[in-house]
């Protein structure tokens, strides 16, 4: 493990590269002995803070679940990061795009629990019965530290590239579809980027939550009943800048939109 100082300063680093919408060097060539669990340890020390300043936790996210988001990263495990009030934007937002570094969208459903989930050995029935409706979703991702090289370390380090979230179209309870088949149309400023379908999450968007609630259990955590959680991208992420208008259509469960100034 880094000493405790190296972990404050990353989170120094990261903290002082959101204000000023800069990058940092990837944590991996700065700390080349940098282990997962340090990275998890940045990002605790980053929720901390959070929590401290006043900001309150609502949920996590999980990332690369889907091997198009493999594919797109170069890393091939998931990874996990927290999602706090002032990060949810309702659906027509008009969110500044300043606000982020190296700005893309993502395609996602969020769940949302009615009771606890806590490992090990959660499984996708268990997070089906401790979820009260599942809902459209778009991530914002926001790097706070250089794209090109970056390993699951630096990812997990900069709270898996978290911007925020945008949430709308119909809840639906979990057992009122075959979720597997929930699909989405990306569209920037009226034309399709990307298109994909919700059994790319490991072949069920549940089973990234249980995945997520057992990962959890390994850091002493778990999930809340209340918590929103981001299951994972089913579509590459899409580049997006100043005035464009993302829309995303899932079908039967309606759509999302927000326009970037």
């Amino acid at each position: 493990m880094l000493e405790e100082s190296a972990i404050h300063k990353i989170a120094d680093d990261l903290a002082a590269a959101e204000e000023n919408r800069t990058m940092i060097p990837r944590l991996t060539a700065q700390y080349p002995d940098m282990k997962v669990e340090d990275s998890y340890a940045v990002q605790n020390e980053w929720k901390r803070r959070g929590i401290t300043a006043g900001r309150t936790l609502v949920g996590r996210k999980i990332g690369l679940t889907s091997r198009v988001m493999q594919e797109a990263t170069g890393i091939t495990e998931p990874d996990y990061g927290a999602i706090f009030k002032d990060q949810v934007y309702d659906n027509g937002s008009e969110i500044e795009h300043d606000r982020f570094s190296n700005v893309r969208i993502e395609v996602e459903l969020a769940f949302v629990l009615k009771d606890d989930l806590a490992g090990p050995d959660v499984s996708i029935f268990d997070v089906l019965r401790a979820t009260e409706y599942v809902v459209p979703a778009l991530e914002i991702l926001s790097s706070r530290i250089e794209m090109e090289g970056r390993t699951i370390v630096d990812t997990i380090a900069d709270n898996a590239a978290l911007g925020a979230m945008v949430y709308g179209g119909r809840p639906v309870a979990p057992d009122a579809m075959d979720l597997r088949w929930v699909s989405a149309l990306l569209y920037r400023n009226h034309t399709i980027e990307e298109t994909g379908v919700a059994a790319a999450i490991l072949n069920h968007p549940a089973t990234g939550v249980a995945w997520l609630a057992n990962k959890l259990a390994d850091h002493g955590d778990h999930l809340s009943a209340g918590d929103i959680i981001l299951a994972g991208s089913f579509t590459r992420p899409m580049w997006v800048y100043p005035g464009d208008t993302v829309h995303a259509d899932f079908g039967a469960l309606g759509d999302i939109t927000c326009r970037f100034i």
